[in-house]
């Protein structure tokens, strides 16, 4: 049957998509109005997604806390969370929900069909008939509610949101997103938080909550997307039957309202918290922002995404190197903000004196100024649009299913205008007329009009303030013990009573009958086969390189990987340094910032990075290396192989203004991440604590190598001549012939040429006499606490289980699953109010458990120590035990991209593991049984008796909690 001819809907269109190698049709469902799009491809990683718009009218969160509500139960699948049933017993590729500022998405992916089909019949139940209107401890539990353990215990709040949202209010970018956003839109939903403001979420009322479900979340209001290769009509009619045909088509109000521009750029000044030992001078964060049309005309959206790229982003940039010239930041950051109908351009300085405000603004309209007035970079222009092309044209999303990115991407268009639907599919020919473009005076034009003369704009300025997170926790606390001191006797014995209930309602197990309506593969359905290694190892001279053979259309992926054993310890610091220096600095042929241009308009980049591979079986075996990671096309690999000698040979460390800009933004952006992922930072140190390969990414990228980094820094004058000097002995004893291995992903034809590169860049390599040194870890528990001034903690308990005399087993995967969906998401997530909680164990026997946006530590922490309780008395059916293989199983066997295969093949090399012990690992899943799993107990409790801990949290909490610790230090 053909589109249109199924009787339930009307084709609206059908476009042949060759960018993306589809056929699109948009569809409308008759009865109900929901809108459809299906893209047909060969693509056997099939996406769904329903969507709805859902504009916020307030900062209470409504939008978020229903996005995770629905998800807790609904009509046909009444468990409390059938999410969590369907991500420890399914085949997904993706499986999630995300708020955005003006949508709510719900997007599946997998390769299994009736996989693919569970997964659409849990998520329409639960968008279409939630138990939300049943359960009222549903909208507590993920939103918020008040807690009172007794009527004389202090009065708190919790819920999953709440937390998560104090996590991200903790982060002073995050602060700047939003108050840019409310300074450009004060009159349209984005002006307000969709993810909810933790000072507005107790605002939201329960029938607020239902009732903006029933205003949205109707098929009239839905986006409904089905990418792939599927029975689509099957589909179609399925759902017609089983959900859509239920409803009448109604009109639903929520158009997203186009901001007026304003009279004159707006300007606003907020604050965020610092602890008490950061420094509030230069400390602040200036940005300027501008929007720039709608995003209804893809062409000059694309335009300012090159444009980012060209005055913003790339090295050397001019608007970026103006600033930074004037010392107007130690750091500056461009975005072009899509995803929303009124994208906009940002310019920020961080690290900046808010006195500096009005030169910062002037600075950036006189540079723009001379750039519309005199050209633009041509050079610079071609490689933005190279870059851009590049990535589209490969479609490399990582672990990401392309056809979800292309599911999100459409929205750009399809959400404000239903004649949009596929814009944002077909850019090949935008490309095209970009480079055209590029010959006239277009770009000058867009920054004349846009950059220059554009009044809807605003300048935001957000200073640091010490005492400020203590400050609002003291409010809050005062605020609710005032509250609780107006309650009778009987209100706080309800209050007692609901938080009773509440956790009643979380302990409570699901019932049999329950957990039997979530559909389940079986055991049959997984193959036996898992992913392959593609190693064909060859010897270039005395050099080892390890071809991976793989259709990669045309793209070669090369790394080049220097192993530094011969690194004296004293330079070991400088590695983290040296990778981000090299292809950032001028060489004998290139500035830096041509250099850059250069490289990207003839292929997908190069980067310079460290690498560190464990042996299981044979720690001496490890390796830390650095690597050079490019792509390109195939014919355009020798370029690549041209430019790496010009960079590895020629570079020139002797500009100290360069090397200083280079230092500050390193800083800077560790900064953020440390504090934004606290969950990795707190892991990694305490893997650092007796692990040796996390010992050396402590020391050139972890909290030792920023403290490493904020002295060179801070003290640059008197220690630059001797960073000049540790950078040119690394490339001594880094980049030797010697110390080369090759891996290459690509086709035989792509090979072609690739060892006479190799041997000609051989020739060059250094080959002066060195003292080889050693690098000793000192490994020592601390137990660390990393105070910051976010009012979330991140709490991490790490240890080896192979020291206690326990050795690898597949089945340690499938208690990765347990713990991260069951165990853990229990009692830290549900019980304790974290948003997210993680686990691992790795084949050398190194293992963790980590919590995310934590409000707790101490009760973390307990959680933790009866691990080896909850696994001791695990039991489970035939059923259950296949529900958790196949969970494991869907982890291992995502999609890999060619790339993908050939860095999973490299690895595989490196560690010593071979396909046998891929086999062998498989069987060991498929074949466990329950007593399996009760053997893994010992080996958690080995590890927690280990007491290696590292919690990054609340300045105030981690006080109040000193003594578990060996010592309390400031993370920044």
């Amino acid at each position: 049957m053909k589109m249109e001819q199924i009787p339930a809907y009307e084709l609206v269109t059908k476009q042949d998509i060759p960018d993306i190698h589809s056929v699109g049709y948009l569809l409308k469902h008759k009865k109900s109005g929901a809108r459809v799009m299906v893209l047909e491809n060969d693509d056997e990683n099939k996406v769904f997604n329903i969507a709805f718009r859902t504009p916020p009218a307030d900062s209470t969160g409504v939008a978020h806390i229903l996005e995770h509500s629905v998800l807790c139960g609904s009509k046909k699948f009444p468990l409390k969370d059938p999410f969590v049933e369907l991500v420890k017993g399914s085949l997904n590729t993706f499986l999630n929900a995300m708020t955005y500022p003006d949508k709510t998405m719900y997007p599946v992916a997998s390769c299994n069909d009736q996989d693919f089909k569970n997964l659409m019949h849990v998520y329409l139940d639960a968008v279409f008939f939630p138990n939300i209107y049943e359960k009222e401890e549903i909208f507590r539990q993920e939103g918020w509610h008040y807690e009172l353990e007794d009527v004389d215990s202090p009065l708190t709040l919790n819920g999953v949101v709440y937390n998560e949202m104090k996590g991200a209010f903790s982060s002073p970018e995050d602060v700047l997103d939003r108050e840019v956003f409310n300074s450009l839109f004060p009159d349209t939903p984005y002006g307000v938080e969709s993810g909810g403001d933790p000072k507005c979420i107790p605002d939201l009322k329960y029938s607020e909550f239902l009732s903006f479900h029933s205003r949205y979340y109707h098929p009239s209001n839905s986006y409904i997307y089905l990418y792939g290769n599927m029975e689509s009509e099957e589909h179609l009619n399925w759902m017609d039957e089983e959900y859509l045909s239920k409803y009448d088509a109604m009109p639903v109000t929520s158009v997203i309202a186009r901001q007026e521009p304003f009279n004159k750029m707006k300007e606003l000044v907020m604050e965020y918290p610092i602890t008490e030992n950061e420094p509030e001078e230069q400390n602040s964060y200036l940005a300027y922002n501008v929007v720039t049309g709608d995003s209804l005309d893809v062409e000059r959206c694309t335009a300012f995404e090159v444009l980012d790229y060209t005055l913003l982003s790339a090295p050397g940039a001019p608007v970026k190197q103006a600033l930074l010239d004037a010392g107007i930041g130690k750091d500056i950051m461009g975005s072009y903000e899509d995803g929303i109908y009124q994208p906009f351009f940002s310019i920020v300085a961080k690290n900046a004196d808010p006195a500096n405000k009005e030169k910062f603004v002037q600075l950036i309209q006189d540079t723009l100024g001379e750039i519309a007035e005199k050209g633009i970079d041509k050079k610079a222009i071609a490689a933005g649009i190279n870059y851009m092309e590049f990535r589209f044209r490969e479609a490399d999303f990582s672990s990401f299913p392309k056809g979800l990115m292309y599911g999100i991407d459409v929205f750009d268009s399809w959400l404000y205008d239903d004649n949009k639907p596929f814009d944002y599919l077909k850019r090949l020919d935008i490309f095209a007329s970009l480079k055209e473009k590029a010959k006239t005076r277009y770009f000058e034009e867009l920054i004349e009009e846009y950059l220059l003369s554009n009044t809807h704009a605003s300048i935001v300025v957000v200073n640091p303030k010490r005492g400020l997170a203590a400050k609002r926790e003291k409010e809050l606390e005062d605020k609710l013990a005032a509250y609780k001191d107006s309650l009778t006797l009987e209100e706080k014995e309800r209050l007692a009573a609901e938080t009773k209930h509440l956790k009643e309602y979380q302990d409570e197990p699901e019932t049999e009958e329950a957990l039997r309506t979530i559909p389940l593969l079986t055991r049959k359905d997984i193959s036996k086969e898992g992913a392959k290694l593609y190693n064909t190892p060859k010897q270039v001279g005395d050099t080892l390189v390890l071809y991976h053979d793989l259709y990669t259309n045309g793209i070669g992926y090369l790394d080049l990987l220097f192993d530094t054993k011969a690194v004296p310890e004293s330079l070991i610091p400088y590695l983290g340094i040296l990778k981000s220096v090299l292809g950032y600095v001028d060489t004998e042929h290139y500035t830096y910032s041509q250099l850059f241009n250069e490289i990207n308009a003839r292929s997908g980049g190069i980067l310079f990075g460290l690498q560190v591979f464990g042996n299981a079986e044979k720690p001496q075996d490890n390796k830390h290396m650095v690597g050079v990671k490019a792509k390109a096309l195939y014919e355009d690999i020798p370029f690549v192989f041209e430019m790496i000698r010009e960079i590895l040979c020629t570079s020139k460390f002797e500009d100290d203004k360069r090397l200083y800009e280079i230092l500050a933004k390193m800083k800077s952006r560790m900064q953020m991440s440390m504090a934004s992922a606290g969950h990795s930072t707190a892991v990694a140190r305490a893997l650092s604590y007796f692990s040796e390969n996390a010992y050396f990414q402590e020391k050139t990228t972890g909290i030792d190598f920023y403290k490493f980094l904020d002295e060179l820094e801070t003290n640059f004058q008197e220690k630059k001549e001797d960073l000049k000097e540790k950078l040119k002995e690394l490339m001594v004893y880094v980049f030797r012939p010697e110390n080369l291995t090759v891996s290459y992903t690509a086709d035989q034809k792509g090979c072609r040429g690739l060892e006479e590169e190799v041997q000609k860049l051989k020739a060059v390599l250094c080959t002066k006499e060195i003292m080889p040194g050693s690098f000793v870890p000192v490994l020592e528990v601390k137990n660390e606490g990393f105070q910051t001034s976010g009012q979330v903690q991140y709490v991490a308990a790490a240890g080896n289980f192979r020291e206690a005399g326990y050795s690898y087993t597949g089945a340690l995967r499938i208690l990765k699953v347990m713990l991260s969906y069951e165990y853990l998401w229990t009692n830290i997530r549900v019980k304790g109010g974290a948003y997210g909680c993680m686990s691992s164990f790795r084949r050398n026997g190194d293992g963790f458990l980590v919590s995310y946006r934590d409000p707790n530590l101490v009760k973390t922490l307990e959680v933790f120590r009866k691990t080896g309780e909850f696994i001791r008395s695990f039991d489970a059916d035939e059923r259950e035990m296949t529900k958790y293989i196949i969970g494991t199983i869907s982890e291992m066997d995502v999609p890999m991209t060619p790339s993908g295969k050939g860095n999973l093949s490299l690895n595989a090399w490196f560690s010593g593991m071979t396909q046998e012990d891929m086999a062998k690992e498989r069987q060991e899943i498929l074949e466990a049984q329950p007593e399996d799993i009760r053997k893994l107990a010992g080996i958690v409790d080995a590890m927690m008796q280990q007491n290696r801990i590292c919690v990054v949290g609340s300045e105030e909490k981690l006080e109040q909690e000193k003594q578990i610790f060996g010592q309390l230090r400031n993370l920044l």
